[in-house]
């Protein structure tokens, strides 16, 4: 296979495009996906300040390197969970990926916050998994308020956008289908939150990070094991394998044709947050989740 730019021999083959590309043709595709997410969504401009999470993955600093090299205002930030085995290692690899390409790094630490996540699990009854989605949710958020940052931007790239949506199908779950999108708009008390790698698949940022230098954390964390969002993820590698872009049909078809219709149901539905008595934070319940966390473990803001 020829790359279609240079017309040498291409060393990564992306079938969903009907093309391959050579090392270099290949990061200017990775990049032109990016610019083309943020100009087609509208997701920020030259003239945002820009809070990027950094989890010490592959997507994440695949996103901070290119949104640096398009001349972005950009900062990362890092929240050390302090799970044993896992939080050292990710957090080594934020580090020097901030040190190695100049970013300006935040780093947050669970345990000097009263939440580290071990301590959250076993005081839970529960998949500890969507309580340390809601504690971070939270913390990125407000440090992105407290800081001036007007646009959180995460790495969530095609594949885990395409299983969010699919779960959300199976459930029939109005409320996040009507949320779910690239572009979340800011709101009082919410920071803009912007997903520019939507186009790009997980195969695509892993081999970008490999031809950029960027040496990422790939250590699963040890909570993850028999999630079903990566049973979903399995069945829509499969059906890509078989239907070449098929994933960015289906989120694109979402994102054109039915999220609009979802929305409304959830405007109908929602009711409208309010500030938590406790922290301030938006929440529609009496107070907010991890108020109530913090209530749960007996610990004080």
């Amino acid at each position: 296979m020829k790359c279609p730019r240079c017309k040498t021999t291409a060393a990564v083959a992306l079938p969903s495009h009907n093309a391959g590309f050579c090392p270099e043709c290949f990061k200017v595709f990775f990049s032109r996906q990016v610019a083309k997410a943020i100009k087609e969504r509208q997701l920020f401009s030259k003239e945002d300040k820009i809070l990027i999470a950094l989890s010490g993955g592959k997507d994440s600093l695949a996103l901070a390197r290119e949104l640096q090299l398009q001349g972005y205002n950009t900062a990362g930030l890092h929240m050390d969970l302090a799970i044993p085995g896992s939080s050292d290692k990710a957090r080594d690899h934020v580090e020097r990926f901030c040190r190695d390409f100049g970013v300006d790094l935040h780093v947050l630490e669970m345990e000097k916050e009263g939440l580290p996540i071990p301590v959250v699990e076993k005081k839970f009854n529960r998949p500890v998994c969507s309580l340390c989605g809601r504690i971070k949710r939270y913390y990125f958020n407000k440090f992105a308020l407290d800081h001036g940052f007007n646009v959180l931007a995460t790495g969530h790239n095609l594949d885990d956008e395409a299983a969010r949506l699919f779960s959300n199908v199976m459930r029939w779950d109005v409320s996040h289908l009507g949320s779910q999108g690239p572009d979340l708009p800011a709101e009082q008390g919410f920071v803009r939150k912007v997903k520019p790698l939507y186009r790009l698949s997980e195969f695509e940022t892993a081999n970008y990070s490999f031809l950029a230098g960027i040496d990422y954390c790939y250590s699963p964390c040890p909570y993850s094991k028999g999630a079903s969002f990566t049973y979903y993820k399995t069945l829509l590698d499969e059906l890509e394998y078989e239907q070449p872009g098929r994933k960015i049909s289906f989120y694109e078809g979402f994102l054109n044709r039915g999220r609009q219709a979802f929305a409304r149901q959830d405007e109908q539905q929602g009711g409208k947050p309010r500030p938590c008595p406790g922290c301030g934070y938006p929440t529609t319940g009496e107070i907010c989740g991890i108020c109530r966390i913090r209530e749960i473990m007996g610990s004080k803001e």
